[in-house]
């Protein structure tokens, strides 16, 4: 449930800007959020602009706010600003009154444009309303790709692209979990390739393919009475349960309200966090008391180490180095481990090139439409350095879907 509401620059706004507040855009859904009283002033001599607003919801829920902007007067808000922070800004805001976003609107846009500027303020109870065991990720557009120039050819251009809001996993799937849906699964006509391997009962599963994880996503949703979202052709008419199946875009009922792998476009949105343009889901340096990855501080020079395998996953064995899940601080959405520990695969197949073709910045982008060799990897892992942590950054290596390797993992995500 979500509401909307905007506000005008005015031709005086590099002065003393004044604004119109709309009228309310509301879904459908009964006692949606409701934003109000939206007022904006820009700080004198700056490009800071301070938004604050009302918000209440008759549920009592928490809710997600986002801003989106129009340099057309509202006919679209397709511009790509993110400067947008504050304690009014991102997930869990409490419902009250002069909740408060500041954005840098000088850093976003060129000051000619702001007479025709419109700003719109949207607030989501889907946060509160996410199941126990997952995160809500709120709708919005991003920056995605390779914003510090770090050198990464699959993961450049940087281009803004808008995901509907989704549910996902707070944790790697762990071998506990692994180990309940797939004991069902092959009592129900399911088959694995691997039987998928654990250091501990709370660390992620590893050593499973990519055709294992879209199988066991299937199991999990109809052990748990929902929907499968994977089917063996387009004419979605045979759950994919059994095989290796090389599956595109057509063979996803994404409609579904099961269990499936996020695409790379969702992955990388949930792991930034809400924190826009920065290597990590945290800020622009890394350290094994932030992550389970292998440092190298003389290779990078955001990489603050202390160097070699993390100590908190050499408890036990380097190989695998894996940490129970949860070891370190969560997000800005409330997910864990999104950076290190182990590789999380994507829906996507793997196109180096993919980022400067049209479909990249498509609304909800599934990545290639064919089928090709390799799909994506995300996150980095124990074993490997401080770049492949990073936020922007796409696994390409030994990334055909039926590798199985001791630092692929995986975390599922739903739809609302």
């Amino acid at each position: 449930m979500k509401c909307k509401v905007g506000f005008q620059m005015g031709p005086a706004f590099l002065l003393a800007a004044s604004f119109l507040c709309l009228g309310f855009l509301v879904s459908a859904t009964a006692a949606p959020p409701v934003v109000s009283n939206v007022r904006a002033s820009q700080r004198v001599g700056t490009g800071l602009v301070d938004i604050l607003y009302d918000v209440s919801d008759a549920d009592g829920d928490h809710v997600a706010v986002t801003a989106a902007v129009s340099l057309d007067g509202g006919a679209t808000y397709s511009a790509a600003p993110h400067s947008f922070s504050g304690a009014g800004y991102g997930a869990n805001i409490t419902p009250g009154a002069n909740r408060a976003i500041v954005w840098d609107a000088g850093a976003d846009l060129d000051p000619l444009v702001w007479a025709r500027v419109k700003v719109k303020v949207t607030a989501d109870d889907g946060y509160w309303n996410a199941p126990a065991e997952m995160a809500y990720v709120p709708p919005g557009s991003y920056w995605m790709g390779d914003s510090m120039n770090d050198g990464d050819t699959g993961g450049t251009p940087r281009h803004y692209v808008y995901v509907s809001a989704f549910y996902m996993d707070k944790f790697e799937i762990t071998g506990t979990l692994w180990v309940e849906v797939k004991s069902w699964a092959v009592a129900n006509g399911y088959d694995f390739n691997n039987v998928g391997s654990a250091k501990g009962t709370n660390h992620p599963v590893q050593t499973i393919s990519w055709y294992d994880m879209v199988k066991w996503c299937n199991a999990r949703s109809e052990m748990r009475g929902r929907a499968p979202v994977y089917f063996t052709s387009a004419a979605q008419t045979t759950v994919y349960r059994t095989g290796q199946v090389n599956l595109d875009n057509g063979c996803v009922k994404w409609t579904a309200n099961g269990y499936r792998l996020p695409t790379e476009a969702e992955w990388e949105k949930a792991a930034r966090g809400g924190l826009g343009g920065r290597r990590f889901p945290w800020g622009d340096t890394i350290s094994e008391s932030q992550a389970n990855y292998y440092g190298q501080t003389g290779s990078y020079g955001y990489d603050l180490g202390p160097n070699g395998y993390n100590s908190i996953g050499s408890i036990g064995g380097t190989s695998p180095a894996t940490s129970p899940t949860g070891s370190f601080a969560a997000n800005g959405y409330g997910l864990y481990d999104m950076a290190g520990n182990v590789w999380e695969w994507c829906w996507d197949w793997y196109d180096g090139s993919w980022y400067s073709n049209a479909g990249a910045t498509q609304n909800d982008t599934r990545g290639p439409s064919g089928v090709l060799s390799l799909r994506v990897l995300r996150g980095g892992d124990w074993v490997n350095r401080a770049s492949c942590a990073r936020c922007a950054y796409r696994n390409s290596g030994y990334t055909a879907p039926s590798c199985a390797n001791v630092n692929f993992g995986f975390r599922c995500v739903r739809g609302l």
